[in-house]
């Protein structure tokens, strides 16, 4: 009698770890220089269903994240409207975790730039445009009054477009090349904090940001929806470069004369 009250003891053990495994399984916490391709192969799964469980609108993860990988849950935990910095943050990252433009970050937060700092509060939903703020003031600068101008009631002042949503649905010629993470003297992250090294599968051009908005997504020819999230020296007006994660196949690319659409 003994041995089969022992017998179901052990079942009962084995059953609670069972389910503990199980229910621990169903969710992942992403590590550094983890890649969705690198998890859709360990954990058995396509691309496309961890975005779609995720609400993902790109291949963009980042350390800590948790990520359901059985579909169980495809809903965010969280419905936040704001965001605190943590070390390590970009602007860019933040935008593409929430699911918003840089562009529409940016302005909500009357952010000039792309510096921020650990412990700022970000909005990053259901903001309005705000002014830039204004750089800190030098000691010899007199002071200057900040009050805005009073408007009459009857006439509000009208909201400028910002230069994202003037160049949103604009085609064009450009000139395009290619480049990859490991040229000499790359550095392997573009200007808005893209580690193209961890995430290889990341469609990303670099552009002129005074032709094409960093943060953009943008149709290229021959080579799908990117984001504009990098810059370089040679790269001024209608000229793009376009990052490709092998050397051979950026060489093959060559220089082209294409067709882009910016789409938002």
């Amino acid at each position: 009698m003994k041995k089969h009250i022992v017998t179901l003891t052990a079942i009962a053990v084995l059953s609670v770890g069972a389910a503990t495994t199980a229910s621990a399984s169903s969710s992942y916490t992403v590590q550094s220089g983890d890649t969705l391709w690198g998890i859709s192969q360990d954990k058995n799964v396509s691309v496309e269903s961890l975005k779609g469980w995720n609400n993902l609108s790109s291949d963009l993860i980042l350390p800590s994240q948790e990520l359901e990988i059985d579909g169980q849950a495809a809903t965010p935990k969280t419905d936040s409207s704001t965001y605190t910095v943590k070390s390590g943050d970009t602007l860019f990252e933040i935008a593409s975790a929430h699911g918003i433009s840089l562009d529409s970050l940016t302005s909500w937060n009357g952010i000039s730039g792309y510096m921020i700092y650990p412990g700022d509060t970000l909005t990053v939903k259901g903001g309005t445009a705000v002014a830039e703020k204004a750089p800190a003031k030098t000691a010899s600068a007199p002071a200057k009054s900040t009050a805005p101008a009073p408007t009459p009631a009857s006439a509000p002042a009208e909201k400028a477009p910002t230069q994202a949503s003037t160049q949103a649905g604009k085609t064009m010629t450009v000139s395009a090349t290619a480049y990859t993470a490991y040229c000499a003297g790359c550095s392997g992250t573009t200007a808005t904090g893209i580690d193209l090294r961890a995430n290889p599968n990341q469609k990303v051009i670099a552009v002129d940001p005074s032709v094409i908005p960093l943060g953009s997504k943008v149709w290229v020819e021959g080579y799908g929806e990117a984001i504009a999230g990098d810059t370089g020296g040679a790269i001024k007006g209608n000229k793009i470069d376009v990052f490709i994660p092998t050397q051979g196949e950026a060489l093959n690319w060559g220089r082209k004369n294409i067709t882009i659409k910016v789409l938002n």
